[in-house]
């Protein structure tokens, strides 16, 4: 009769040396250890690859664009060609969403800082008496509107404390005065000339001008601003009248208006000629 085989024994836990089993629990641990680092490796190099990677596609991309031609010079001009066309479909996405039921938020008057900033003096000669200062509308070819000061300032006045945002990056709480352009257009009769699609505003020596969208310049917060801080516009930040736009970057608030104008092609535009987005919208 065979002898029957019998599977050998495993000792249970409680049948292990202490030393045994610290020493399987450290097998274990440099096991889970050595998987560990297997699995941070393959981290690190899926990084560092997806890191080169997405640097090559960016130094590709850059060194296209940079190669790209420039826009056609027209009322835009100094950008290259793709950015350009990258901000004019920017342009009529911003316009698809526009509402003059989108306010801007306002904020109380101890939010105001004492000190008004002040940037850049385009169309701003230093040789200037507010008190000689007229506005001239030019409702058609034919027909211009002088206005004085006084003019503005005997409208219904306004007030709008908001945060002025720069393209340079930097924003500021500021409190303006002034009347709304829709009841500047109201007052003046001017509703036919409001119905084309823009309006341009300038400086008087014609080295500062914006174009606007109406539908922005028309916008419930757009100011003709003659007061800021409760007090007149000191000279270097527009006096004696400027615009207030809130929806716009600061770009397009032009200082000391001299001329309005309307058209249904867009006006020239300072920054726009740079190499900026002619929208300039927030």
């Amino acid at each position: 009769m065979e002898k029957e085989n019998k599977p050998e024994a495993v000792p249970d836990a409680a049948e292990l040396s202490e030393q045994e089993i610290a020493e399987n629990k450290k097998i274990a641990d440099l096991k889970q250890e050595a998987l560990l680092d297997k699995q941070i490796a393959r981290r690190r190099f899926i990084a560092f690859g997806s890191f080169i990677v997405l640097q090559a596609a960016a130094f590709g991309g850059w060194k296209w664009l940079a190669n790209s031609p420039v826009e056609a010079k027209t009322v835009t001009a100094g950008a290259k060609a793709p950015l350009r066309r990258a901000l004019n479909q920017t342009e009529l996405f911003c316009r698809r969403l526009f509402s003059n039921n989108h306010l801007v938020k306002t904020y109380p008057k101890e939010m105001v800082p004492k000190k008004l900033r002040s940037n850049s003096y385009e169309g701003m000669p230093d040789k200037f008496n507010p008190a000689d200062w007229k506005m001239q509308v030019i409702k058609s070819p034919t027909e211009t509107l002088t206005l004085t000061i006084e003019d503005i300032k005997a409208l219904p006045k306004t007030e709008l404390i908001y945060d002025f945002k720069c393209v340079e990056g930097w924003d500021e709480i500021q409190h303006w005065a002034g009347v709304k352009f829709t009841d500047f257009v109201a007052h003046y009769k001017l509703e036919t000339q409001a119905a084309m699609e823009y309006v341009g505003f300038a400086t008087e020596d014609k080295q500062y001008y914006v174009g606007i969208d109406m539908p922005s310049a028309m916008h419930p917060q757009t100011l003709l601003a003659y007061e800021v801080n409760d007090g007149p516009i000191p000279i270097l930040n527009g006096a004696p009248l400027r615009l207030i736009i809130p929806v716009k970057y600061g770009i397009k608030n032009l200082k000391r208006i001299a001329t309005i104008s309307f058209s249904n092609q867009r006006p020239p535009d300072y920054w726009a000629e740079r190499g900026y987005d002619y929208y300039s919208g927030l």
